[in-house]
């Protein structure tokens, strides 16, 4: 890592927030585009940064890793010495209101649409055509946004926190909930 990554992944790592962090990259236009209301929990800067555009209302979870480029060139040169291969390298286009789940992968030369949600874990390296719920490795279409989101309205237990802590009360609702939705898969 050189010293401009360096640099700006330690100053990542000292925003308190994902917001703060997206704010950062945006100010010190790190990427070709940072939209409004994002929120990037990535602390790790990506090669390349001026290959990645980020729409408005984009939140990114825990581990998000964004790959603009690949360095298959060095084993292949080494492979064949005759070759003379140079680096690979892709954009990376996200649109609109768009949530990334932790651990994704995000591979050069991929478009995700907007109003989409990439689940967690999952990998991206293609277009996607449209918005929607995509999840695992390659990534594949689970459900409609419209879908998701009804199937969401029906989840009503109600966040409490303490500073950065849930609640006991909310603890308490939450496993009650976990073990009812326990004994009722296992009926079926």
């Amino acid at each position: 890592m050189d010293w401009f990554r360096l640099k700006h992944t330690i100053c990542l790592c000292m925003q308190s927030t994902g917001f703060k962090r997206a704010d950062y990259i945006r100010k010190k236009k790190l990427f070709r585009h940072v939209g409004d209301h994002c929120m990037f929990m990535f602390r790790k800067l990506p090669l390349y940064g001026d290959l990645i555009s980020i729409g408005n209302n984009v939140f990114f979870a825990s581990n998000v890793s964004l790959v603009t480029h690949d360095v298959t060139h060095k084993m292949l040169n080494c492979y064949d010495p005759d070759l003379k291969l140079t680096e690979y390298i892709g954009c990376i286009d996200i649109g609109d209101n768009v949530f990334v789940g932790a651990k994704t992968t995000i591979l050069y030369n991929s478009r995700i649409p907007s109003n989409t949600i990439i689940g967690a874990n999952s990998f991206v390296n293609k277009k996607l055509m449209d918005g929607g719920v995509y999840a695992g490795s390659p990534v594949r279409y689970i459900c409609s946004m419209e879908e998701f989101l009804n199937k969401r309205k029906k989840y009503t237990l109600q966040v409490k926190r303490k500073k950065s802590q849930l609640s006991e009360a909310t603890i308490d609702e939450a496993w009650k909930q976990f073990n009812a939705l326990k004994e009722k898969n296992s009926g079926e």
